[in-house]
């Protein structure tokens, strides 16, 4: 029986071990259909090679990596898995052939819905989580097994006792597992993505002022020549175009200054009170413009050190880009900042077009925007003010639905 469980087990290890070997540096881009694949494989080796008990009674670990995938991915990646477990066991043949068929079917259909819920959870709560369902899985299992067997003797109770503690202990493991990676994954990308915009914050302070210096003098020339009465009409506009191309490239520079490190003069001490209010009044005539209703709740006390002028452009591009998101159909724009524990939490939400999971991942690099006239320095120069408070940036969209963008921030102590 020992050869056996360690045999199921090295199966469900299988698409772990795989996963980390060829895909944990391209997590955010691997194709799902190769984990259903590897999955697929584990369970058909759990169903070929079941753990045999001295006393009769088999049973395998075949549910394990089909709750898995259930859990993180929900019905539309689980159906696979769902097609070829009851194939496969269909092809093993006996006579209970159609309860493992009801059964799974059930399982598939009640564990898939959690899929939301169970993301939305921590990874420990998640660990917990897929245990107890695990847990209860066997035990539906083992009631339905009552209604189809003569007599419930000694072999059905020691099945019962090694089935109920071997999935609740084989999914803690792959759980724990799964977590790590994920966590090795955010680790990973969060220290990258700080270096980044630390040699954006060392380059863009001397480049930009290098580069502001001749534009300004190359701009006067041009609106002293544009006044003048000795150029044609198309000289004229050639010299509107370029004026109105420097300001572009201004803006630009512009944007690149705000990855500077925080200026000594600009620094305050607050709970962001002053900040919000201005950005919102700042922003109610844009909004006014779109159609966009917006909502504002205000409920912190603990104060954070910051730059004052970046955190106001930090918050006047989220507060744009949300409104844009609602410019063809007009929406709703809800701001809220309150404090949980010893942090800031600022949400904003709003109810425009969304964003993929791809789209969302890309968020914050360097010239990638969602939007054609976009530079995506804003996105950037936000990511990067929230990172120098210390703070943490989560992004929740869904195309048609909108998105949310929840920002932490550890208070100061006092």
């Amino acid at each position: 029986m020992i050869e056996s469980f360690l045999l199921n087990f090295l199966f469900l290890l299988f698409p772990v071990l795989i996963f980390l070997i060829f895909f944990e540096n391209r997590f955010y881009t691997y194709n799902k259909s190769v984990i259903i694949f590897l999955s697929s494989i584990s369970m058909i080796l759990c169903m070929v090679f079941p753990i045999k008990l001295e006393f009769g009674p088999i049973f395998d670990l075949r549910y394990i990596p089909f709750l898995l995938i259930a859990l993180f991915w929900g019905y539309r990646y689980t159906f696979p898995l769902y097609i070829v477990l009851n194939m496969c066991r269909f092809l093993i043949g006996g006579p209970y052939f159609l309860h493992s068929f009801v059964f799974s079917t059930v399982i598939y259909i009640f564990v898939s819905l959690l899929n939301k819920v169970f993301m939305k959870q921590s990874p420990k709560k998640r660990i917990f989580i897929a245990a107890i369902i695990s847990l209860f899985t066997m035990v539906l299992y083992l009631s339905s097994v009552t209604l189809i067997i003569p007599a419930l003797d000694k072999g059905f109770w020691l099945l019962a006792f090694y089935a109920l503690t071997t999935y609740a202990a084989v999914m803690v493991i792959n759980m724990v597992l799964i977590e790590k990676i994920i966590d090795n994954a955010k680790t990973r990308e969060y220290r990258l993505h700080s270096e980044r915009l630390n040699v954006m914050s060392d380059l863009s302070a001397s480049v930009s002022h290098e580069i502001r210096n001749p534009l300004t003098v190359t701009k006067g020339f041009l609106q002293l020549l544009k006044d003048s009465q000795n150029i044609t009409g198309d000289e004229k506009r050639y010299v509107e175009i370029s004026l109105s191309e420097l300001k572009r490239a201004e803006q630009i520079v512009t944007d690149f200054l705000a990855f500077s490190k925080p200026q000594s003069e600009n620094m305050v001490v607050s709970n962001l009170k002053e900040e919000i209010d201005y950005v919102t009044n700042v922003m109610i005539p844009y909004a006014n413009m779109h159609q966009v209703d917006v909502e504002m709740s205000f409920n912190n006390t603990l104060k954070i050190m910051y730059d004052k002028n970046q955190a106001q452009q930090c918050l006047i591009n989220l507060f744009k880009n949300a409104i844009e998101a609602m410019r063809e159909n007009g929406g709703i724009l809800s701001i809220d900042v309150s404090e949980q524990g010893n942090q800031i939490v600022v949400k904003i939400k709003d109810t425009g077009i969304g964003m993929t999971k791809e789209e969302v991942l890309r968020l914050g690099r360097p010239y990638y925007s969602t939007k054609k006239e976009g530079t995506g320095l804003g996105m950037l120069m936000v990511y990067s003010t929230v990172d120098k408070v210390n703070g943490k940036i989560e992004v929740e969209s869904e195309k048609g639905i909108g998105t949310t963008f929840l920002i932490t921030i550890p208070s100061l102590q006092f």
